[in-house]
């Protein structure tokens, strides 16, 4: 067996899908260099739904129990006609839900979520961090990697995985395949609870659907805070990225929905803004002792909030490939990849599905609201099956 207590991988990349890498890798007693290009490790954004397959994650690396006491568990997820304020769909996601799954499905803030897995990260005595690092350069060699940054220096190690986000530099440097900008945006805020309207304040994520545009909402911390998220397809020509936003551009896209959805868009008192990108899946995501995960490889859109939930996954995944070869990372990265590329293209193609369901119009607005007219419960959760049915047990099969 190999003695996998001396070995190193170099983790690119701070976020959500980078923490939850390096602790899975330490779990298998592999050291790890986290090199992360911000000044602080940290995460911007709001709020980020969390399905069963998520928590699943979260225990594997046994930060479950910190996501849960930070998080909202919610009561249904409910899709709403924005145009008649009509109720299309509501899915339970109560104890039937749960005992189904063996999860919750759960509202959080996105830095609750991250800080709940860097608390494990910042405890382990075999990750070592190095912040502001912008990494440049990968060179993939027979015995080992060497990731090179803007500054010249030279970090070397066993193995690297790059989590470094849609404009990820291992990526480019690898396989080459970048990211598409899909032409969606997506506005974000926090609105306080005070200044939410009562008929509102619901114990679920609430989707509104109207036509070439969405808005969603639901409770933060413990209720205190609401999260608003708000889509549609820019006239512009876009390019990824975040910058603020503003309320006259939001209201330009939302015009013939319902009041009670509609207002919604006076409340937040600042907006965020973002241009949204994924990628079309391919065949590989890395060579050698080289590979992705998360953003850097699925980039995803928003619509069926799994973007964290994937990359939670992977990084349990991973952990339990390197296992698997026995810390041989060309076979465990092959391996990895080989269920990983599967399981998130079929996210990605539904994801995009999706959106195309939430923006329809005219008839096909009136299809979508018939699709899941007098659908059972138990129907429901067979169709989530596939999706919230992940756990360690089974991560390393084909679903």
């Amino acid at each position: 067996m190999a003695n996998t207590a001396k070995q190193k991988v170099i983790v690119v990349g701070g976020g959500i899908g980078g923490l939850a890498a390096a602790l899975a890798l330490t779990r298998r007693n592999i050291q790890v260099l986290l090199l992360e290009q911000a000044a602080h490790i940290g995460e911007i954004g709001a709020g980020i739904q969390l399905g069963p397959n998520a928590f699943a994650a979260l225990d594997a690396l046994g930060v479950g129990e910190a996501a849960r006491k930070r998080a909202v568990f919610t009561d249904h997820c409910i899709m709403m006609d924005a145009v008649d304020a009509t109720e299309v769909v509501r899915i339970e996601t109560g104890e039937a839900f749960r005992q189904k799954f063996g999860g919750p499905y759960a509202v959080i803030h996105r830095a609750d979520i991250h800080l709940s897995i860097l608390e494990a990260v910042q405890h382990d005595p075999l990750i070592e961090f190095r912040t502001s690092t912008h990494v440049s350069d990968v060179k993939v060699k027979a015995d080992g990697v060497e990731v090179i940054d803007t500054e010249g220096n030279v970090y070397r190690a066993d193995a690297v995985v790059g989590c470094d986000g849609v404009k990820s530099v291992i990526r480019a440097k690898t396989i080459g395949v970048q990211h598409r900008v899909t032409g969606h945006v997506v506005y974000r805020a926090v609105v306080e609870q005070e200044n939410m309207p009562a008929d509102l304040q619901v114990n679920a994520p609430m989707l509104w659907a109207g036509p070439r545009c969405h808005l969603v909402h639901y409770p933060l911390r413990g209720g205190k805070q609401y999260n608003l998220v708000v889509t549609f397809h820019s006239k512009e020509e876009e390019e990824w990225g975040v910058r603020d936003g503003s309320k006259e551009e939001v209201l330009s896209y939302f015009q013939g929905i319902h009041q009670r959805p509609h207002q919604m868009l006076d409340r937040p008192t600042s907006w965020r803004r973002w241009a949204t990108a994924d990628a079309d899946p391919v065949d590989e995501w890395g060579t050698g002792r080289c590979t992705i995960l998360g953003d850097a490889a699925h980039p995803m859109t928003q619509y069926m909030a799994q973007g964290a939930c994937m990359a939670l996954e992977d990084a349990v995944t991973l952990g339990e490939a390197v296992a698997r070869c026995e810390g041989d990372f060309d076979a465990a990265f092959r391996l990895y990849e080989s269920i990983r590329i599967p399981r998130t293209a079929r996210v990605v193609w539904s994801t995009r599905e999706m959106g195309r369901i939430y923006h329809a119009k005219g008839v096909e607005r009136t299809v979508r609201n018939l699709l899941w007219k007098d659908k059972s419960q138990e129907q429901f959760y067979s169709a989530l099956e596939w999706l919230y049915g992940w756990r360690l047990e089974n991560c390393l099969q084909p679903r």
